[in-house]
């Protein structure tokens, strides 16, 4: 608890996940992926002034929580067997059974399981060949913004988000990406490549995006009708 701040703050019918951060100027709410809301407030604010910026936004809190009830409540179920489909940079590929104990492989268009295997693997496999592939990927978006920041990449389940940086200039990547078509990723790793810059998503925030990706927009409404169709299962959060 900081300056009386909770991990949960309850304002009306709303249930806020609190942080603080001393990096932090203003407030940034932020509704995540499993439709929960999370507050990062600078140190120095209090309980009332943090309540009245949820209040201030909660018109806005109202529609991106109908957006993520909506989106979640699509998500096809997958099976592990042969001729289910999996996405791998935006495009679907068959899932071939093979002998227990094989490792996961593309091979000539399928995606290889061991009949032991399971989601375990598959989340393995996306994190192994995702790491090296965004490494190379994000090296001219961040040349292109400057983002000396920028000092690795690691790819991890992150929940229900795309992507998060640290203070150290880390970014972290969900496994998940990797079902993306590559211009979507494309706007996945600009955008946490913007947050080393501004830590808000504010109009300074969105400025840099634009500057770097004009046209962003289109992106980012893709990429929000595009989730609920990826393979996100529970073991693999």
């Amino acid at each position: 608890m900081v300056n009386g701040l909770p991990g949960m703050l309850r304002v009306g019918d709303l249930e806020v996940i609190v942080s603080v951060s001393d990096r932090r100027k203003s407030v940034r709410l932020t509704v995540e992926r499993d439709a929960s809301v999370t507050a990062v407030a600078p140190s120095q604010v209090s309980r009332g002034e943090l309540i009245r910026v949820i209040e201030a936004k909660r018109s806005w809190l109202y529609g991106k929580l109908a957006e993520r009830r909506e989106l979640g409540e699509t998500r096809p179920a997958r099976e592990y067997v042969s001729g289910e489909g999996f996405p791998y940079l935006g495009r679907s590929y068959r899932l071939r059974i093979v002998e227990p104990g094989s490792r996961v492989r593309l091979v000539r268009g399928r995606l290889e399981l061991g009949e032991d295997g399971g989601a375990g693997e598959l989340v393995r496999w996306y994190c192994g060949v995702g790491e090296p592939w965004l490494k190379r990927r994000i090296q001219p978006w961040a040349s292109r913004m400057g983002a000396a920041e920028w000092t690795g990449l690691r790819v991890r389940p992150l929940g229900y988000r795309w992507g998060s940086c640290s203070l150290n200039g880390r970014l972290n990547m969900h496994w998940a990406t990797m079902q993306l078509p590559p211009t979507l990723i494309d706007y996945v790793l600009v955008h946490e490549l913007a947050h080393l810059r501004r830590g808000d998503h504010g109009s300074e925030f969105w400025r840099l995006v634009e500057r770097t990706m004009p046209g962003y927009q289109d992106r980012r409404e893709r990429l929000r009708r595009l989730g609920p169709d990826l393979w996100l299962p529970e073991e693999g959060r």
